[in-house]
């Protein structure tokens, strides 16, 4: 049995915590508080789409600087204090060009956080990387804290308590990072891979295109979900029940995740999460008018997300080793939640409007169809080491 006093179990978790309720207030109803401000559907799509912008750079830059230097903890928490910073003029913020460049600002320092963070907590783990779910966790229970509270708060409260809450939010992951202890990366390997070596690899690109599209297709559920409930008459507190009930369904999956990792293989659930990807957006397409079947949706996202993260963050890990897990995660964060975060912002943006919310959602259940082709084809299939990530 592991000592659970060997990592700093709490500083972590409550790391994750207070950056997922930042992202559950933040992202369930950003959207609503740009269309409460006089923004169309287009225009909204364009602004998520330049936060997505910035995660194709912002992750690469910061994750070569913090493996050149191995400074990781003190390059997030600047990037954490200056996130707080930026994210606050939005108080004072008015007209599309303002809200362009503070989103641009705010999102090249709040999009280089998480990753090196995921490197920082894999760091502290060494030979325990199976106990990333359960330190994982209390970001979706901060995401069900924050997304619930806030919903509560919109059905009297205007919109604009929004950027207040976001500010506050993003200050507090700033000072739980001062108290999370630094950790050295490691300087060597028993066997040292060349980057460009790893950069080679088809099966790497291969997890990196499956990954893209999986985002793409997730990108129309963060960025017009709420608006959409609110076109067919769903509360906002209804609203952040049904965001909560999906994070709620990966936090289940968290707790367990440990015994999936130790029966399946890491491509047996990133196939299988794809596949329920598939059904999930095209449920939540057709089936708004039926609230069972929003429930049933929702639920997926254990597969959907849950699962998906949890198999990329391990073969991101097997992917790149220690020397190179800083740039490992933030070449995995820029290509498939920056570029496909970036190109399904835009593209539901455009087409919301002019060919409707099933159109979108059933072209995320297509890149979804794509994506399993892909992974079924080159992810995973000759390497029996990709479940040996989760043994103890």
């Amino acid at each position: 049995m592991n000592n659970p006093t060997s990592i700093p179990y709490w500083r972590l978790s409550g790391f994750y915590f207070f950056y997922f309720a930042t992202l559950g207030t933040f992202l369930p109803y950003w959207s609503l508080y740009l269309k409460d401000s006089g923004f169309n559907p287009v225009q909204i799509g364009e602004l998520f789409a330049l936060l997505g912008g910035t995660r194709i750079v912002a992750p690469m830059l910061c994750g070569w600087i913090a493996d050149y230097t191995g400074r990781h903890l003190r390059i997030i928490r600047i990037t954490s204090f200056l996130t707080a910073l930026l994210f606050a003029a939005f108080l004072y913020a008015k007209g599309y060009f303002w809200f362009a460049w503070i989103t641009i600002a705010f999102g090249m320092f709040w999009n280089s956080t998480l990753p090196q963070f995921e490197a920082v907590t894999l760091y502290h783990l060494k030979d325990q990387a199976h106990r990333y779910s359960r330190i994982r966790l209390w970001g979706s229970i901060g995401f069900i804290v924050a997304v619930l509270g806030v919903g509560q708060l919109l059905d009297y409260q205007p919109h604009v308590i929004i950027p207040i809450a976001v500010t506050l939010s993003m200050t507090l992951i700033w000072l739980v990072s001062l108290m999370t202890p630094a950790i050295q990366a490691p300087q060597q390997e028993t066997a040292t891979v060349d980057i460009m070596q790893i950069m080679k690899s088809a099966e790497l690109w291969a997890f990196l295109i499956v990954y893209l599209l999986l985002q793409l297709a997730h990108s129309p559920y963060y960025v017009f979900y709420s608006i959409y409930l609110k076109h067919y008459q769903y509360s906002a507190s209804l609203t952040g029940f049904l965001w909560a009930l999906a994070v709620f369904a990966e936090i289940v999956l968290f707790i367990y995740m440990r015994r999936v990792l130790k029966r399946f293989s890491l491509r047996a659930i990133l196939l299988a999460s794809i596949l329920l990807s598939v059904v999930r957006w095209l449920v939540i397409g057709w089936g708004v008018d039926y609230f069972w079947l929003l429930l049933f949706a929702q639920l997926l996202h254990a597969a959907t997300f849950g699962g998906a993260h949890v198999a990329a963050i391990h073969l991101v890990h097997l992917y790149f080793g220690a020397r190179h897990q800083g740039k490992g995660q933030a070449l995995y964060a820029s290509l498939t939640f920056g570029l496909g975060g970036m190109i399904g912002s835009y593209y539901s943006g455009q087409y919301w409007e002019s060919l409707g919310a099933e159109f979108v959602y059933s072209m995320a259940a297509v890149f979804c169809s794509i994506a399993f082709m892909i992974a079924y084809i080159w992810v995973g299939r000759k390497n029996s080491q990709n479940r040996a990530v989760s043994s103890p």
